[in-house]
């Protein structure tokens, strides 16, 4: 009995100290140390959350940039995969669609960037190679009439590096690009 009653002490303690302690004090290091990330990156424009650095979102219009087709149709409750085998007839028929569909929307694209038929792993990845958002300007451009080279240079100009110089590769959120770019558009 002796036994028992030391496995139910030890088990409050640590219901405590993982629980509720452990916790708060990481959640107070974290708002106090990184407060915007602490609190799910969000985006804001005109004082209103319109989505968050970590997520991609659903942008359907032909003058805004799209991002990768998410598996999970955007919807951060049900993150989730495709799990078709690269080698798969399934995958290289959605493959063939995809690029169809890609070639029909942007006429002018002879190298298709990978990033832009394929998915994430998560179904939400909120980024894009910066050749991928540049195959997308011409399309843009003929459908705002902003010239190339400005739609170009928007697209470098949130072109974010490797972390550390070495980690990752390139990349531009496109929802934070295309907040700059409805910021020159009316849609």
């Amino acid at each position: 009995m002796k036994s028992v009653f030391i496995a139910v002490r030890v088990s409050i303690l640590f219901m405590i100290v993982c629980g509720l302690i452990y916790p708060l004090v990481t959640t107070g290091v974290a708002q106090v140390l990184f407060p915007k990330q602490a609190d799910g990156s969000l985006i804001e424009s005109g004082g209103t959350v319109i989505g968050s650095e970590l997520l991609a979102q659903s942008f359907e219009s032909p003058k805004l940039f799209h991002p990768r087709e998410s598996t999970a149709k955007y919807d951060p409750k049900a993150s989730s995969g495709s799990n078709m085998a690269v080698a798969s007839s399934d995958y290289a028929a959605s493959l063939a669609e995809k690029i169809d569909a890609l070639k029909k929307e942007n006429p002018s694209l002879t190298d298709i960037p990978a990033d832009l038929v394929t998915m994430s792993g998560s179904g939400f990845d909120p980024d894009l190679s910066p050749e991928g958002a540049k195959a997308q300007v011409p399309r843009i451009s003929k459908e705002t009439g902003i010239a190339e080279n400005v739609l170009n240079g928007l697209v470098d100009q949130f072109t974010k590096t490797r972390q550390l110089g070495f980690l990752g590769e390139p990349r531009v959120n496109v929802t934070e690009l295309n907040i700059e770019l409805l910021k020159q558009v009316k849609l």
